[in-house]
């Protein structure tokens, strides 16, 4: 079989520490339930600066200016000590700040929705010029309004403040009276997904050789769900962020799969440029504001800093065999089906086992598994442990239990073919695809043979069904293209084919 390749991802941070207070549900949710308790009052204090984000190993590790390999060699926990001169942009994307982010919101709005006060937007105008992907749009970032215009909005409850530390610099209208889904509060959420979004979107495309008018179909996969009230999840946030990064030539769709979305669309777009429908299609998702400081209560509990302070993002180009970049294996997909059961073991084995048992493999042939990526950091203060750490001792005891894996062998499994987590807690962004930049590059350079990208989801989530969700691909290192099985080219078929219409028209004539 000649497999579709992954071409090239990438990966954005975008940190909001107004937002964690102002959009985050455990905040917001205190706000409305117990608006004088301590938590309110003391969570500012418990804010990083944009440096200490910067300088975060995990954050580092996600946009591509350390492996996972260099991140294990750091002690734990990551956020006591900071990389020294860390960048904010990366091999793979950046971390942006949060005022950069307000003025990427106004130029993703096309309905006059979010307003930005005068000089802040004047500043940001001078940021964007300096912008590797968004200095070519500094001229469609409209001129801001005068503060007290916003106030008023803000005021009357027509629109959400936009806020830096305590000052007012803009606001998000809502789009609809009485229409709760097009509430101000739901369109920031719409906003955000969009414009963290469409930021990976120009990142994927950025000095590379596939332009962004060569892409053909875009599959948004976030966790957001965006309609009104005749349609709550109508979508499509795919085609408006490719609106926005330029994406002419494309259309697409979104698809929800809570934090298994990202793995299902990975297969999806590998299905589809298999099939030769597309040529190159791209899989992103933007980051959930909702989800901002979400175990916020446990990190100031502890004395930690509020972890949970940036929006995440990600893309990924899938494109026709290349013979140069890893291929995706569309005959290994591992899938977790209704009757399988909702165990820890029997998801594993659904996903893991079985997939790799039916091709002819071992768990122990696959070098790196990338099931979901949280970061400890921010997991274990939370109760929730390792996450990463405990999908990798379940592969392993699996492999032990199959006889692939002496279970002396298993501490030195974890390490040889785990990572650590790296991922922010943003639902799916952290499910297997956080792996796939760097995983790339290191079939590329020769040092990994293949991985496997497992997503995971909790359907339940929705109160519609208990029932658990996943599914996996493996990916591996390109043995150049290949053509029919046979060993017979399209030309010679075309060829034989050619011939024998000719041997028939000529058996008709005389016949």
């Amino acid at each position: 079989m000649d497999f579709p390749v992954i071409k090239k991802a990438s990966y954005i941070l975008v940190n909001t520490p107004d937002m964690v207070l102002h959009n985050g549900t455990t905040q917001t949710l205190e706000k409305e339930t117990n608006p004088d308790s301590e938590y309110l009052k003391v969570i500012k204090d418990h804010l990083r600066s944009f440096e200490d984000v910067v300088a975060y190993a995990p954050n580092q590790t996600y946009i591509g200016n350390m492996t996972p390999e260099e991140l294990t060699q750091r002690k734990r926990p990551w956020h006591g000590e900071n990389i020294e001169n860390a960048s904010r942009f990366g091999k793979f994307g950046e971390i942006m700040p949060q005022d950069e982010f307000y003025g990427l919101m106004k130029l993703s709005d096309v309905f006059d929705l979010v307003i930005l006060e005068k000089g802040f937007t004047e500043r940001v105008r001078e940021k964007f010029s300096a912008h590797p992907v968004l200095a070519k749009k500094v001229n469609d970032l409209k001129e801001g309004a005068e503060l007290e215009e916003i106030k008023k909005l803000v005021d009357n409850g027509i629109a959400e403040g936009l806020y830096e530390g305590t000052n007012l610099v803009g606001c998000v209208k809502r789009a609809h009276e009485f229409d709760k889904n097009l509430a101000a509060h739901v369109i920031v959420e719409n906003l955000a997904v969009k414009a963290s979004g469409a930021l990976a979107l120009m990142h994927l495309v950025n000095e590379s050789e596939i332009k962004a008018e060569d892409i053909d179909y875009i599959i948004e996969c976030s966790e957001e769900a965006i309609g009104d009230m005749n349609q709550r999840g109508g979508g499509n946030i795919a085609k408006s962020l490719g609106e926005v990064a330029g994406f002419t030539g494309a259309t697409g769709a979104d698809m929800r799969g809570f934090c298994a979305g990202p793995t299902h669309a990975l297969i999806t777009a590998s299905a589809l440029v298999k099939s030769g429908i597309y040529k190159n299609v791209v899989i992103v998702g933007g980051g959930a504001t909702a989800k901002l400081g979400m175990n916020g209560r446990d990190h100031v509990k502890k004395g930690l800093p509020i972890l949970e302070d940036c929006l995440g993002g990600f893309a990924i180009l899938i494109s026709e065999n290349d013979g140069v970049n890893p291929v995706l294996r569309t005959d290994i997909i591992g899938r977790h089906t209704i009757g399988h059961g909702a165990s820890p073991q029997a998801v594993l084995e659904a996903l893991v086992l079985e997939p790799l048992e039916k091709a002819g493999l071992k768990i122990t042939d696959i070098d790196k598994f990338a099931p979901e990526m949280q970061t400890p950091d921010i997991t274990e203060p939370a109760g929730a442990g390792d996450v990463p750490t405990q999908n990798y001792k379940m592969i392993g005891a699996l492999a032990v239990k199959k006889g692939q894996l002496d279970r002396k062998e298993l501490p030195s499994f974890v390490i040889e073919h785990g990572y650590p987590g790296f991922a922010p807690t943003q639902g799916h962004i952290p499910s297997g695809v956080p792996v796939v930049g760097h995983a790339r590059q290191h079939i590329l350079d020769g040092n990994l043979n293949n991985f496997m990208v497992i997503g995971k989801g909790s359907l339940f989530l929705g109160r519609m069904t208990n029932l658990f969700d996943g599914v996996s691909i493996v990916v591996e290192k390109n043995q150049g293209k290949k053509e029919e099985s046979q060993g017979v080219s399209k030309e010679e078929i075309k060829s034989m084919v050619a011939d024998a219409m000719k041997d028939f028209a000529a058996y008709l004539m005389n016949n």
